[in-house]
């Protein structure tokens, strides 16, 4: 009897372990198959998501997910997204980041107002030529940059903070190849100066948002909106000088806002708007500033010697053209000829040669046969300025390593480089 009862709990216990197990077995079997399915409906999902993103953007994908979305800010920080309707929002994310950028730069923008040498007017009396600019705060103790041509004849110098307070400055060092100048007021110890943040120019985009902020007519701190509208300018001033390198903007800039900042997204400092081209005297569009890379090079200069030494070479170059290579049947067609070295300078004496069949080219009379800059100091040089860039961050006696093409063979030459002046910037771009 205690024998039929433990196999009857033995059977029992089976039965329940057995019925355990299936149920188990069975659920992780429903698991397993939702699991491929899922896993299947992800896969199908994000295919058709990926395909959204790629025709519609990420707009189209957000308005799937049923978030209604004012505006979008594609940001280096990724997105930054504004959702609502125009009665949830204010200002759109453009608006604040250009809200944001002028709320912490104005104040280290500065208005510089000039005293020129007296003139005689029309009534033989003697008025004080007026005149002003803008310009940046560059340290806590009260160095400033802006262009040259702002404070190059003035006689004296008052610098005006976004506190109303106004000071003397004295010019500190000038750059008139480049159209920059640092120039020194000082300030009580309750004033705060606060420097400004320098970027680099040397990653902009065409296409790429800026903002200016200067003192047009006078008018303080006066912000202006626009585009990187070209790269690489040669400008010719009004005065005849040339600047290289030039970034093209269609922020409206004005007389009284050279030697203010040119600003990225950020805040950060790309350039020093330098000068119009206008047919009214006024913005129509097409404005130029200088490098800030340009600038970050020649501020150490500026304040410790008071100017800039800059190397070049002694030679007349010329760049190559697909007519000019045609013509002339050369077997490069990117570089720099050499149409003439200075008899008995660096350049001679290190082996270069200059041509000896003189044409008319253009306007000018050039040398054909001579040697073509292809390189220097490893920088490939393909035009002006590329030779114009590969030789900026160096100063007169210095020693560079020139490569050239000569006849289809490159050949290699050490040239120690002469002062470089304004005419030999402006003889580039004729």
């Amino acid at each position: 009897m205690l024998r039929t009862t433990r196999m009857r709990v033995i059977r029992i216990l089976l039965a329940i372990l057995i019925g355990t197990a299936s149920i188990v077995f069975a659920y992780i079997l429903i698991r397993w198959t939702n699991s491929i399915s899922e896993d299947k409906r992800k896969k199908d999902l994000a295919e058709v998501l990926k395909g959204v993103v790629e025709n519609q953007g990420v707009e189209g994908l957000l308005s799937l997910s049923g978030v209604p979305v004012a505006n979008i800010f594609h940001g280096e920080e990724g997105l930054l997204i504004f959702e609502g309707d125009e009665r949830s929002w204010v200002y759109s994310a453009d608006e604040k980041q250009t809200i944001s950028v002028y709320e912490n730069v104005n104040k280290s923008v500065v208005h510089i107002t000039t005293i020129a040498e007296a003139q005689v007017n029309a009534f033989m009396d003697v008025l004080p030529a007026k005149g002003t600019g803008s310009g940046i705060i560059l340290s806590t103790d009260g160095y400033i940059l802006t262009n040259a041509h702002v404070v190059e004849k003035a006689a004296s110098l008052k610098v005006g903070l976004y506190n109303n307070r106004s000071y003397t400055a004295k010019l500190v060092g000038i750059d008139s190849e480049d159209d920059l100048a640092v120039i020194k007021i000082n300030v009580e110890k309750d004033v705060v100066l606060k420097p400004i943040t320098l970027g680099t120019s040397e990653e902009l985009k065409i296409g790429q948002k800026v903002i200016a902020i200067g003192n047009p007519f006078g008018y303080d701190r006066t912000l202006t909106v626009g585009v990187v509208s070209g790269l690489n300018r040669p400008v010719r001033t009004s005065d005849g000088k040339i600047i290289m390198n030039a970034i093209q903007t269609d922020a409206s800039i004005n007389p009284g806002n050279s030697g203010g900042p040119l600003l990225n997204g950020r805040g950060e400092v790309i350039g020093i708007n330098s000068t119009i081209y206008s047919t009214t005297g006024s913005s129509q569009g097409l404005n130029f500033a200088i490098p800030i890379d340009t600038a970050i090079a020649v501020i150490p200069d500026l304040i410790k010697l008071g100017k800039v030494s800059r190397g070049w070479l002694d030679l007349a170059a010329v760049q190559l053209s697909p007519q000019l290579v045609a013509y002339a049947k050369l077997s490069v067609e990117k570089g720099v000829l050499v149409s003439q070295v200075v008899s008995g300078g660096f350049a001679d004496k290190a082996g270069l040669r200059g041509g000896n069949q003189m044409v008319q080219y253009g306007s000018s009379v050039i040398y054909l046969g001579g040697d073509i800059i292809t390189a220097v100091n490893g920088e490939v040089v393909e035009d002006l300025n590329d030779l114009y860039l590969a030789l900026l961050p160096l100063k007169s006696g210095q020693k560079v390593s020139v490569t050239v093409n000569r006849k289809g063979e490159s050949k290699q030459m050490h040239v120690e480089l002469i002062e470089r002046t304004a005419q030999h910037v402006s003889a580039l771009v004729r």
